[in-house]
């Protein structure tokens, strides 16, 4: 018990409390099948714990504007901000950026080619796919199934 006192007081004195804090609060969400579906409506269980996709254009994401944050429907983590959303004309909400720590990723290989699928670090919930064809500063796009994601507005 020392030891990992002590190798927690050496972390947290290299990188400052504050960040070191956000790292610690960040454990992983784990609950049973049926949790899920009790806390999830069908759709958003398809896409968050069956990795599936919800039809291009049928968001109401897609025309939200506001200033806040885009958080996990599964865990309410946020993901992204606002201020990293833009329109992609692909019918998914998009962003070319995320909050770090707060996304996984892992290779998907469903549509036979490779593809990067990302999911949120702490619940594991699938939120989409991320590509390469995103404006600066980034030039990623982090392409969002709106249904993954609950936007809550800035106060």
């Amino acid at each position: 018990m020392q030891r990992r006192q002590w190798l927690k007081n050496i972390f947290l004195a290299s990188v400052g409390t504050l960040a070191a804090s956000k790292l610690w609060a960040l454990e992983k969400i784990e609950r049973l099948d049926s949790a899920w579906r009790q806390l999830l409506t069908p759709e958003q269980y398809y896409i968050l714990r069956d990795e599936g996709t919800e039809p291009a254009g049928s968001s109401h994401l897609n025309q939200e504007h506001r200033k806040g944050e885009y958080r996990c429907a599964g865990c309410d983590l946020p993901l992204f901000s606002s201020a990293m959303k833009y329109e992609s004309g692909t019918g998914w909400p998009s962003f070319f950026d995320k909050i770090e720590g707060h996304l996984e990723t892992k290779r998907d290989f469903k549509l036979i080619w490779p593809r990067t699928e990302y999911h949120c670090a702490r619940c594991g919930g699938h939120q989409g796919h991320v590509f390469d064809d995103g404006p600066k500063p980034t030039g990623l796009r982090w392409c969002n199934n709106g249904l993954a994601l609950r936007f809550v507005p800035e106060a």
